[in-house]
């Protein structure tokens, strides 16, 4: 096996070696769940801080040949291994050509082991993707997973946040991937706008759950320090948000609606209907390996985390083998305990008390019985066949528990 982090650092092998080359072929039930970063929008959003640029015809060909190289090491340094999942994110992959998502997948398919059947998925921004025949083009690739970065269905949100598209688009490319024949659609929406309240939020989720998608991630708007909307929301600033008060109603009584009409709140931020939980997402929450490709895009192999460089130059020498990973850390069995309490805890399954004490050696209800109880009284936590879980309530300030129970 090849060395991942330049000389002398070599890797543990994060799963069994495969055996069989035969295509969705999976011995042991397990898989590598693999992360693509497109770095490349046609604007930056008032929010946003991710690693992204503005796409041009030259830099997107440059990341276009370093990605299927880094692809090819990839699969050579693994030694071929099983994927589980594939999620294209950015960024907005869906600005990719056809072509060239197709020849992507067929180095994918090359380098690594496609598990028949696996989930897909591609994140595309309304604006990108208006061309029914775009949507069948992406069914014939392989991708049968959609992720529609909707975000609001008020337009003077949308121009808030400096979106590149409108609600009328949304409607429309929701439609035409439907009519393509799309059959696992899902939808981003950010609530705690500026301005917003609870009425608009829940007219809003009316809205979407009348397009009954499969799937919906509802995420809380997070300031970044650097970003254009945090500065908007600052003390000097032009724009105001909802109260904490309001905020968490906004969460509770959201999750309620959405539940409801048939989804289920499986995760903090993520609702589905029946068999349609986001498999990829799920992968991060178990705490199972996945790798990461492309700028600033982050894995987790065995105890080792790492994130690629995130400019282009960098990751050409990274590609080319000139230098390792950004950010380079040995996990220990402590990190790897808190992580366990921290994922298990964002997700409504919560966390198996008896895989944690046979993992420790020690019983986490005991040890930490005081706050646990504290915590039951105030009905944030639950306690039931053998599994912590956090109530909507808990959920709400769930940074604050899991920051107490991992590492208080």
């Amino acid at each position: 096996m090849g060395k991942i982090y330049g000389e002398g650092v070599p890797v543990k092998p994060a799963f069994p070696e495969v055996s069989s080359r035969e295509k969705g072929t999976n011995p042991n039930g397990k898989g590598l769940y693999l992360y693509i970063h497109v770095p490349f929008c046609k604007s930056r959003c008032s929010y946003c801080n991710f690693h992204s640029q503005a796409f041009n015809d030259v830099t997107f060909a440059w990341y276009y040949k370093l990605l299927l190289q880094e692809i090819a090491l990839w699969g050579r340094r693994l030694k071929r291994p099983v994927l589980r999942t594939i999620y294209f994110g950015g960024g907005t992959p869906s600005l990719i050509p056809l072509n060239q998502l197709d020849q992507i997948m067929k180095t994918l398919d090359k380098h690594f082991v496609l598990s028949e059947g696996m989930e897909v998925t591609l994140e595309a921004n309304p604006d990108s993707a208006q061309d029914v025949s775009y949507f069948r083009g992406l069914l014939s690739i392989g991708f049968n997973r959609l992720s529609l970065g909707m975000q609001s269905g008020n337009d003077h949100d949308l121009q808030i946040m400096n979106r590149p598209h409108s609600a009328a688009m949304t409607m429309q490319a929701y439609a035409n991937a439907q009519r393509a024949g799309f059959g696992n659609i899902g939808l981003d929406l950010i609530w705690g706008l500026p301005g917003q309240r609870l009425k608009a939020w829940l007219d809003q989720l009316k809205v979407v759950a009348e397009m009954r998608p499969e799937h919906l991630s509802a995420y809380n708007l997070t300031l970044e320090s650097d970003t254009l909307m945090a500065k908007r929301c600052g003390e000097s600033g032009d724009l105001t948000l909802p109260t904490d008060t309001e905020q968490g109603r906004m969460f509770i009584y959201g999750a309620e609606y959405l539940e409801s009409m048939g989804y289920m709140h499986y995760e903090v931020s993520n609702f589905a209907r029946m068999g349609f939980m986001s498999v990829h997402n799920s992968g991060y929450w178990d705490g199972s390996d996945y790798l990461g490709l492309g700028p600033s895009a982050v894995s987790t192999l065995g105890k080792r985390r790492f994130t690629t460089p995130r400019y282009m130059d960098e990751y050409d020498a990274y590609v080319r083998g000139d230098m390792v990973g950004n950010d380079f850390e040995d996990l220990t069995e402590n990190d790897l305990l808190a992580e366990m309490i921290m994922l298990s805890l964002r997700t409504s399954r919560g966390l198996d008390l008896k895989a944690f004490r046979e993992r420790t050696g020690y019983d986490l209800v005991k040890r930490q019985e005081q706050l646990i109880s504290a915590l039951h009284r105030e009905n944030l936590v639950r306690i039931n066949q053998g599994r912590l879980r956090l109530t909507k309530n808990g959920m709400l300030v769930s940074n604050v528990i899991i920051q107490r129970l991992a590492f208080g």
